[in-house]
């Protein structure tokens, strides 16, 4: 039983680590570059840029990802790098990015789109690794609905109500009864969505913490000095996560789970 276990959980953490080929790699090289960068002459955010493109590069030569959830994550990022325009703004300021930059547009380098392509590249990844399946997923137009309200309250909170604790209400009407199935070695295994998007939240969290404290991005509160960012930013990556997953479910159809694979 123990062994079994263990070979489970190694299995696991390896699966994991493939989903997150991406990712890993980016917030290997955004500590890397914060503590030795011997490229002179390039700017440290656009080699960031050039870095993530040639991932993104490797990832569709090398099939672990295909064009159709390369084009979903590309959509996301140029939702994301909107947003990032409008936060960045002088009138929001939510957060600034500290070093100078060439390759970008107003207040945003480019590569900051990346890490958000990151979460879609993970999620892609992960549900194809883990042959994802659900059961009481629901239609797909009230997801999207959702998705679409919840990616303007990241802009409309800051001028008119911030809605994000009705818009978990409804997520939580939404997918409250939805159970996620993944299969980790010759069994699926099964946890609520809501709580895997929330541990998935947390991790993107600690990440979040990496990068401002490599200097990439900086909030108001980090200029004199790193600190943690607050775990309330949590709410605010949990929304963002939903809306990458929503995206990522128009190419990759929610299958239901069948009885007979129902061994968890």
């Amino acid at each position: 039983m123990v062994r079994a276990f263990v070979r489970e959980f190694v299995i696991f953490g390896v699966k994991q680590a493939n989903a997150c080929l991406f990712a890993g790699a980016l917030l290997a090289a955004i500590l890397v570059t914060h503590w030795w960068y011997p490229v002179p002459g390039l700017l440290r955010y656009d080699f960031l840029f050039l870095f993530a493109l040639a991932l993104q590069v490797i990832l569709l030569v090398t099939r672990l990802e295909s064009l159709r959830e390369a084009a979903v994550i590309v959509v996301f990022h140029l939702l994301a790098t909107g947003m990032e325009w409008f936060k960045t703004s002088d009138a929001i300021r939510a957060w600034q990015y500290p070093e100078p930059f060439r390759l970008g547009f107003l207040n945003v380098p480019f590569f900051a789109g990346f890490m958000y392509s990151a979460v879609g590249s993970y999620i892609a990844r992960v549900w194809k690794i883990f042959e994802f399946r659900f059961s009481h997923y629901p239609p797909r137009w009230p997801t999207v609905v959702v998705a679409l309200l919840i990616y303007a309250n990241f802009f409309t909170h800051h001028l008119i109500w911030d809605l994000r604790w009705g818009l978990f209400f409804v997520v939580v009407v939404l997918y409250g009864r939805v159970w996620i199935y993944f299969k980790v070695a010759e069994t699926y295994r099964r946890m609520p969505l809501l709580m895997g998007w929330f541990l998935v939240a947390m991790f993107v969290w600690f990440a979040e913490n990496l990068g401002t404290y490599a200097k990439v991005w900086l909030y108001p509160n980090q200029k004199a000095g790193w600190e943690l960012v607050p775990v309330t930013k949590l709410a605010a990556w949990l929304l963002l996560l939903i809306l990458s997953f929503v995206l990522v479910s128009l190419v990759r159809k929610p299958e239901p789970m069948t009885t007979s694979g129902d061994n968890q």
